[in-house]
């Protein structure tokens, strides 16, 4: 029997984007325990030209094996009758171009050398009807789509792309405390959830260890559901 390990991230040069929100400092905290040589960045990438020079900028320090893409922002929540162009637009301006640069940015590279992994942070919500949330989730589902295209288009040059479809994980942009105390939602929790509980950090962030990993070596677009059963 193989026992999946994470020794073959010890020295890995590994890029966490917006690594001060989101599920940037659980993930920045896991590859440090793993001995990987983390690049935690806080950097907006919403300019045009800022996902390029992120990835410039640290590969100037040596080559990136993990790029960590993690985009989270707070979802745009309204009718579409009453969406305006600036809501709409605010999705793919945080969500979508970025992942999209980064990857551009980021691939030539690790093809070239034959190895790599990049690792999405994305969300269930587009697996699963959610009210007045057309804009994030259609913003979503256009990571997944792009993650899985891509995926399958550098797996034949030893690089892996995946994305951990997250929804339900305990995060301050999200799901707040103050949101999650209250007997409202823990109402909505036990009906919508079968985990009954929100995941944690932690729990993203051991599976992105996992999607880094030479253990996920068989893993190619694979968008990965995280959220305790609720889009299943």
């Amino acid at each position: 029997m193989l026992v999946a390990s994470f020794s073959d991230l010890v020295g890995q040069r590994t890029l966490i984007t917006s690594s001060h929100r989101y599920m940037g400092p659980a993930i920045a905290e896991a590859f440090r325990t793993v001995g990987a040589d983390v690049v935690a960045d806080e950097r907006p990438l919403v300019a045009a030209d800022a996902p390029q020079q992120l990835i410039d900028d640290v590969s100037a320090g040596g080559d990136i094996d993990v790029l960590v893409a993690n985009l989270g922002v707070p979802a745009v929540v309204v009718p579409i009758t009453e969406m305006d162009d600036a809501d709409w637009l605010s999705m793919y301006d945080e969500l979508v171009h970025p992942l999209m640069r980064l990857c551009r940015a980021a691939l030539p590279r690790m093809i070239e050398r034959g190895r790599g992994a990049i690792v999405a942070v994305t969300s269930s919500s587009p697996l699963r009807p959610i009210r007045n949330a057309s804009a994030y989730a259609s913003a979503r589902a256009a990571q997944n789509a792009l993650i899985t295209s891509i995926g399958v288009d550098v797996e034949r040059h030893g690089v892996r792309v995946n994305a951990i479809a997250q929804n339900y994980i305990a995060n301050p942009t999200y799901y707040p405390p103050e949101l999650t105390a209250t007997e409202r939602f823990q109402t909505h929790l036990a009906r919508s959830v079968p985990a009954g509980r929100l995941g944690t950090p932690d729990e993203t962030a051991q599976l992105a260890l996992f999607l880094a990993s030479a253990a996920s070596g068989f893993f190619a677009g694979r968008i990965i559901p995280l959220d305790g059963g609720w889009s299943a």
